[in-house]
């Protein structure tokens, strides 16, 4: 390779001529004057046309500046857009814990203002240093699932409270008439129309005429009708081979087929059938049997005066 180099100081010219190896080492040496020179540009030319505001430097440095922030400001943008999902799941979450703890609380015969409250806080002031968002990002996830167990078994226990409940509301433990003591007791007895010892399969409730007689607990009417020794009767089925009978009424206010709640109005006392005086006979059968009745109702009057805990 010939390369002619002309002085026009000197009016002369001159050929060199470069072999293999000569232009080899010419480009090496041009690279490295090249990457010399870029390096002396950009920490002493670009650099201090920043620092000092050079007006084309300054321009330069805006350009690449705002290009970092806008791409620094969309990650901050997306990771915040992401926690603020999260924040509403959460929101959504906790609702539902309150409203299932509300219903948890009246299940068990608390009172879900109580725990309200907010109880006194103080103490000494000890700060701790500021959480990174990758740090945030775990305590939110890790919270998220803390609420999703809590909210799984507080389900559990509503559930379970509620069956407690159904099981106690169909057992007849309520008392059928209000305000009035016992009369005849279940057992053997004197007959008070023939005279002579008989079984007495349930209790009498001696009242006034009208008096309202009330389901000992719920369930589904399976008979109404006149009969000949309990007068208008009305049975209750509670499920689980157990029924409630209610004797010797003077108005009826269900038929066969109706459901009815604990402490419903289902007649009023009156004097029908064979009777010698107005009053409620309350049976209750289980499989069949007759059984005390006043086992029920003490069972009832127990549970009554237990705390909302103990039940």
């Amino acid at each position: 390779m010939h390369i002619i180099i002309t002085d026009a100081w000197l009016a002369q010219s001159k050929a060199v001529h470069l072999n293999g190896w000569r232009l080899l080492a010419a480009m090496a040496v041009a690279v490295v004057a090249l990457v010399l020179g870029s390096m002396t540009f950009y920490h002493w030319v670009f650099l201090k046309g920043v620092r000092e505001g050079w007006p084309v430097f300054g321009s330069i440095a805006r350009v690449v500046t705002q290009g970092e922030a806008a791409s620094r400001e969309a990650y901050l943008r997306e990771n915040l857009d992401a926690m603020a999902r999260k924040l509403g799941e959460m929101q959504a979450r906790m609702l539902q814990l309150e409203s299932l703890s509300e219903r948890v609380a009246g299940l068990a015969g608390m009172n879900p203002q109580d725990f309200k409250k907010m109880p006194g806080q103080g103490g000494v002031y000890a700060p701790v240093r500021e959480w990174t968002l990758p740090e945030l990002q775990q305590a939110i996830a890790g919270l998220d699932v803390q609420t999703g167990v809590g909210a799984d078994w507080l389900t559990a226990v509503e559930s379970r409270l509620f069956d407690q409940k159904v099981e106690r509301s169909l057992v007849p433990t309520a008392k059928p008439v209000i305000g009035v003591d016992v009369g005849s007791r279940f057992g053997y007895r004197i007959d008070p129309i023939t005279g002579r010892t008989a079984l007495h399969t349930g209790l009498d409730f001696p009242a006034d005429v009208g008096t309202p007689i009330l389901a000992a607990a719920g369930g589904v009417v399976v008979v109404q009708e006149y009969h000949a020794a309990y007068g208008n009767m009305v049975e209750i089925d509670h499920g689980n081979e157990l029924i409630t009978r209610y004797a010797h009424a003077h108005r009826v206010h269900v038929k066969q087929g109706d459901i009815v709640k604990r402490g419903q109005k289902i007649a009023e006392v009156g004097s029908t059938g064979r009777s010698t005086g107005p009053h409620l006979h309350f049976e209750v059968w289980v499989s069949g049997v007759p059984q005390d009745p006043q086992k029920f109702l003490s069972a009832g009057e127990a549970l009554a005066q237990k705390s909302p805990g103990e039940r």
